[in-house]
């Protein structure tokens, strides 16, 4: 009689744990699934500051050339200012933030001084030096936050779902980056193209992010992963921003990104080439990077899942193929509609699949407390081969022509390619 009450005990337990154990499996894995707070609450404040800072990019050309008259020399040196001067401040944003974790701090500060920068070009008036002022404290704020956000991400998230959660981010922050040039330019429709409103909106889309930046995103936040294991020679916790390049896995990583940003020649030179092969009128132009950003909103999560589920390499090189695919159409005989939307889609497709899952990539060879300055230099590294691409293919444009320069900057993709594959680590370490 006990032995027979004893089994049914025994059965009766073995029963109950077979039914929780499906269902504590699949709340482990609703868990895994769900995107942090604080990235969610990052992505509300990319979305609102992107508003703002593509209100002013969109209209800033008609605004320096049409309202201003600056010639094309003053309008190229701005131009380069405002895209240029990011690349050694990342640096310095990402030693800020490490230092006793000050991630949210440093960040924030970056909002605030881009918000700021649109009262600058208010008060600049026609002022070349005033508006090259105000550019310039815009992309040191851009500089400053970039690498502090990105690092209060990976603190944030689980490190099998980084790319997921950098791919929520990255798709809100194109939301903003789609919704700011067509709020500036029904803003110029509806108020007769006065810049001056669309400065004013833009800083209080600003304002209004760095806001949401204080009442939602928590400051000190510990990881919820074991600090990344270091190498040899490395010191922990101590270790500089530059010396992560002893890391050696790192350091691969960087060549690679490095090696591939020196091979890719700029949205703005395909959308050239774009506007000369199709022939449609300039006041079109503005609307091409719309294109690109809408495919990278639709693509950015899946393909932060894809990463986290086959390894973050594979997706990392064949969003450059992606890349070279729109190099090649751009010299192949395709023409109308079908080269237009093929060019817009691999150039999505590009973004989509490269901006945050190199982020996500290079997390887990980052020790936590060097994880912001590890993404500047990596970042920092990209910019700088990018600007090398650019100047290069400008150069080659003017000397050769299009087509030899396009060919050459497809070659130089494809050995690229080569040489990251080749490069980048095949087995990923978990942090």
């Amino acid at each position: 009689m006990y032995l027979a009450s004893t089994d049914a005990v025994a059965k009766a337990k073995a029963k109950a744990e077979a039914e929780a154990e499906p269902k504590s499996k699949s709340q482990a894995k609703a868990k895994r699934r769900r995107v942090a707070g604080p990235v969610l609450a990052l992505g509300a404040v990319s979305l609102v500051t992107d508003i703002s800072s593509e209100m002013v990019t969109a209209v800033l050309p008609l605004y320096f050339v049409l309202q201003l008259g600056l010639s094309p020399l003053q309008f190229g040196f701005l131009d380069g200012l405002y895209n240029g001067v990011t690349a050694f401040v990342r640096l310095l944003g990402g030693y800020a933030a490490d230092r006793g974790g000050r991630h949210k701090l440093v960040a924030g500060g970056g909002y605030a001084l881009s918000a700021l920068s649109r009262l600058g070009l208010l008060l600049a008036g026609g002022a070349t030096a005033g508006i090259g002022a105000a550019l310039a404290a815009d992309r040191i704020g851009k500089g400053v936050r970039t690498a502090p956000r990105d690092a209060l991400i990976s603190l944030s998230s689980p490190p099998d779902a980084l790319g997921r959660a950098f791919g929520v981010h990255r798709a809100m922050d194109t939301t903003g980056a789609l919704l700011g040039p067509l709020a500036a330019f029904a803003l110029l429709w509806a108020t007769a193209d006065a810049y001056d409103a669309v400065f004013v909106v833009s800083f209080c889309f600003g304002l209004l992010g760095v806001l949401m930046l204080i009442a939602f995103v928590p400051g000190r936040r510990e990881s919820p992963a074991s600090p990344a294991p270091m190498d040899a020679g490395s010191t922990g916790p101590r270790l500089k921003a530059l010396d992560l390049l002893r890391v050696p896995a790192f350091r691969r990583i960087l060549c690679a990104a490095s090696l591939l940003g020196a091979a890719t020649i700029g949205d703005a030179f395909l959308y050239l080439l774009l506007q000369r092969r199709l022939d449609f009128a300039v006041s079109w132009f503005p609307l091409l990077p719309l294109g690109a950003a809408a495919v990278y909103l639709l693509l950015a999560v899946p393909a932060g899942r894809i990463a986290d589920r086959s390894g973050r390499r594979v997706p990392f090189l064949a969003g450059h193929v992606a890349l070279l695919g729109g190099y090649v159409l751009l010299l192949s005989p395709a023409d109308g509609w079908a080269l237009l939307i093929g060019v817009l889609l691999l150039l999505g497709i590009f973004y989509a699949a490269t901006d945050g899952v190199l982020m996500a990539l290079a997390t887990p060879v980052l020790p936590q407390g060097r994880r912001a300055s590890g993404m500047a230099v990596l970042q920092t590294g990209q910019a700088l081969a990018r600007l090398v691409a650019a100047a290069g293919f400008g150069a080659a444009w003017t000397l050769w022509g299009i087509g030899p320069a396009l060919t050459c900057a497809a070659l130089a993709l494809t050995a690229a390619l080569a040489g990251a594959t080749a490069l980048l680590p095949r087995h990923e370490r978990q942090a």
